[in-house]
């Protein structure tokens, strides 16, 4: 609106509430959009990280971070804590936004982009599997340096997961990235996600 009441008129002498009855969002490809959480526990033997075993395809039996579609209605933070809660029990973590991951083919399901997560769990709060997780558990982590590259080995009785990575600097905050990372037995690129999380609370 201009200060003498007339509507503000686009190149196309449209006034924004013409433009935006006419305007069609299918025109653009849209991604969906998902919350994954890394969720961090410290006891007297060492860290401990929360994950789901995929009850369903794709990914079946493979481990995930918790996480899920995000609702129309709800923010990627509400979505967190509710697919977090859904598929895990877990309730009154304090999240803390990690990144976005939006790698091209990162879910055979179609473009799909996720906004990561992570909790450290000073509550001790239960667990259990729920929603479309056939498992919840707490893997121990043990982290070694080999060479210029991090190695973390996820354990939980059988199971056995691990995850290699270098680092890099942000240019500006200065915060460490993961780069070049490898995973074996973690769906999706969850690998990247937990290598990312891992950084981020070590360096706290």
């Amino acid at each position: 609106m201009r200060r003498d009441g007339s509507q503000l008129r686009d190149k196309n002498g449209l006034t924004e509430e013409e433009f935006l009855a006419q305007y069609t969002p299918k025109k653009y490809p849209q991604p969906s959009l998902t919350a994954d959480i890394c969720v961090f526990r410290r006891n007297g033997e060492g860290t401990q990280l929360l994950l789901v075993q995929r009850g369903g395809h794709p990914y079946l039996d493979c481990w995930a971070t918790p996480g899920g579609f995000a609702n129309p209605n709800e923010t990627a933070d509400q979505c967190a804590a509710r697919e977090l809660a859904e598929e895990t029990g877990a309730q009154g973590l304090d999240l803390e936004p990690l990144r976005l991951y939006s790698t091209p083919g990162r879910d055979p399901r179609g473009w799909t982009v996720s906004y990561a997560f992570v909790a450290l769990d000073r509550q001790g709060v239960t667990v259990h599997a729920g929603d479309d997780a056939a498992r919840a558990v707490w893997f121990d982590v043990v982290a070694r340096s080999e060479g210029a590259r991090e190695e973390l080995t996820l354990a939980h009785g059988d199971d056995v997961l691990h995850v290699s990575f270098g680092t890099s600097r942000l240019p500006i905050s200065g915060l460490l990235r993961a780069t070049d990372v490898k995973g074996d037995g973690l769906a999706f690129d969850h690998a990247n996600i937990i290598a990312d999380a891992w950084l981020l609370v070590q360096g706290r």
